[in-house]
């Protein structure tokens, strides 16, 4: 069955409010992606996800599994927002999903300035969502990066 990003359920909330199956399930497919699959041990946790600020959204699948997620961070005293920890599975990449989770959380923003490191060979993907690269490249983790920024 070919599912559209209109089939998956699309969430927002603070860590606070987030059951332990569903955080777990977020958490999971992080480390999937970006540890796992991008072979890069780092600390995922870094303190940032329980912030009362911080905005956690996902995209669950029919059946429930978390099939993207992403994160809103607070910047610059609450003047600027950070958009981070994108991740969608492999078995939804390619139909849409994450580009619709991506304008749900442009939205959350309020119009504020906000901020991203996008993974160097996604720079074009951003672009099309409003988003310039402000800066040179450099590696993270193994992987070439550019700042970028809306607004």
């Amino acid at each position: 069955m070919s599912l559209t990003p209109a089939d998956f359920t699309l969430t927002t909330a603070p860590l606070s409010e987030l059951d332990g199956l569903t955080w777990n399930a977020m958490a999971r497919l992080r480390q999937d992606v970006f540890v796992v699959e991008q072979d890069c041990a780092y600390p995922d946790l870094d303190g940032r996800d329980e912030e009362a600020t911080t905005l956690h959204l996902w995209a669950a699948a029919p059946d429930g599994t978390v099939a993207a997620t992403l994160r809103i961070l607070h910047e610059d005293q609450g003047r600027a927002r950070r958009i981070g920890r994108v991740a969608t599975a492999q078995e939804w990449r390619g139909n849409g999903l994450m580009g619709h989770l991506l304008e749900t959380a442009i939205s959350r923003c309020g119009g504020l300035p906000i901020e991203l490191e996008a993974q160097s060979h996604l720079q074009a993907w951003y672009e099309r969502f409003g988003f310039e690269r402000v800066g040179e490249e450099f590696l993270e983790d193994g992987i070439l990066h550019v700042p970028m920024r809306k607004g």
